[in-house]
């Protein structure tokens, strides 16, 4: 009973504590037409432990769109107001904020919240909660850090999550061309990626958090996308690995150890997901486990001179023989699919068409964003 009263204490002086910020941005706001989005940002950031309403979300995308300029402004009201806080709720709450406007807007809002981080205006420190033995603080930092690499990321047209690429090099759109540069600079950023969405453990989400129960489930939905890049990417690099020099071999052996690893905790992560986080809707992926059997095949051909494609078959047919008496599952069920994709490609002088396993998962995955759309005037951009 103490416990419940200490709550509603807590709970009434927050409400009160919202009550003044919001009536104090009505009143004195030394920047003009940009208070209400001050206090659209107050009211979504409540004391409450609900989730953000929809109405609060709604209102701060009608009112940047309807504000040129107003976007470093925004960031700036969110990071004062995860600075400024000591509760926990509080803090969490504008994390939630930050990632659904990363999901709710348009490419070019994203991109301008995107800047703003870079810039300095948009932090999503939380150093300010002690690391101690509280679960809830624990996630609350984990989630932080994600959304940290989450800004490295955007959602394309597809509704597919891609990295950003530096502005010097070339954009590629996916795993098909069989570049170098794709396997090893897309994919290392998504397995820093995973890494942090890893480090969301459910075990620090107590059923009753119904905020970190909102938080984990948009976190999960967009590893689901991740995943499915990850699959995209080792299914490419496996492909690829017999037309690539020594050095470029032992580099991609590293990211393939680094697979097993993740695939493997993103396996327990999932299984864990489903008995804590209540949200039903969530469609889970089957991960399929690299196992590091079918690396040290792969390890032993570091030693092996260079091999062309016409004989891409008989080393994997080496590989078999040489790693264990029952015969390895190929790693994601490519290794069948190599001989005749290199003898297509030679044939219809085609590269890098890649086809991953229909059993690679359980079912059919999608992004779910939400469908508020701002348009903005390409005038009002700024430079």
């Amino acid at each position: 009973m103490r416990v419940d009263i200490q709550g509603k204490l807590r709970l009434a002086l927050g409400l009160v504590k919202d009550h003044a910020s919001i009536g104090k941005a009505m009143i004195h706001n030394p920047y003009d037409g940009f208070s209400n989005i001050d206090i659209a940002v107050l009211r979504a950031t409540g004391h409450d432990n609900g989730p953000i309403d929809d109405k609060h979300m709604h209102e701060i995308l009608f009112l940047v769109s309807n504000s040129p300029g107003s976007i470093p402004f925004l960031a700036e009201r969110i990071s004062r107001r995860l600075c400024k806080t000591r509760d926990r709720l509080v803090a969490l709450k504008t994390l939630v904020l930050i990632h659904r406007l990363l999901r709710g807007g348009n490419r070019c809002f994203e991109q301008q919240l995107r800047d703003a981080h870079i810039s300095g205006h948009l932090q999503m420190s939380t150093r300010w909660f002690s690391k101690n033995s509280d679960p809830s603080v624990c996630f609350l930092h984990n989630y932080a850090a994600y959304l940290e690499e989450r800004m490295g990321w955007l959602i394309n047209q597809a509704g597919k999550l891609e990295p950003v690429m530096s502005k010097g090099s070339f954009e590629f759109r996916c795993y098909e061309e069989k570049s170098i540069d794709v396997v090893f600079r897309k994919l290392p950023k998504c397995q820093l990626l995973i890494d942090r969405v890893l480090s969301c453990s459910p075990l620090d989400i107590l059923p009753s958090d119904n905020l970190a129960q909102a938080a984990m489930s948009n976190t999960l939905k967009e590893s689901f996308q991740l995943y499915l890049t990850f699959c995209e990417g080792i299914a490419a690099l496996v492909n690829m690995f017999f037309d690539l020099t020594k050095p470029a071999r032992a580099l991609a052996c590293e990211i393939l150890k680094r697979a097993s690893q993740q695939s493997q905790e993103l396996h327990d992560l999932y299984e864990n997901c489903k008995w804590i986080i209540e949200n039903k809707s969530l469609e889970y992926p089957y991960v399929q486990i690299i196992t590091m059997e079918h690396v040290m095949a792969l390890e032993q051909c570091l030693g092996c001179p260079q091999v062309d494609q016409t004989a891409n078959s008989y080393s994997f047919h080496v590989l078999s023989k040489t790693t264990a008496s029952s015969a390895l599952p190929p790693i994601l069920g490519l290794a069948k699919s190599t001989k005749p994709q290199g003898a297509t490609a030679a044939k219809e002088g085609k590269k890098g068409d890649i086809s991953l396993s229909s059993t690679l998962f359980s079912c059919s995955l999608e992004t779910k964003i939400s469908k508020v759309w701002v348009v903005f005037d390409e005038d009002d951009h700024p430079n």
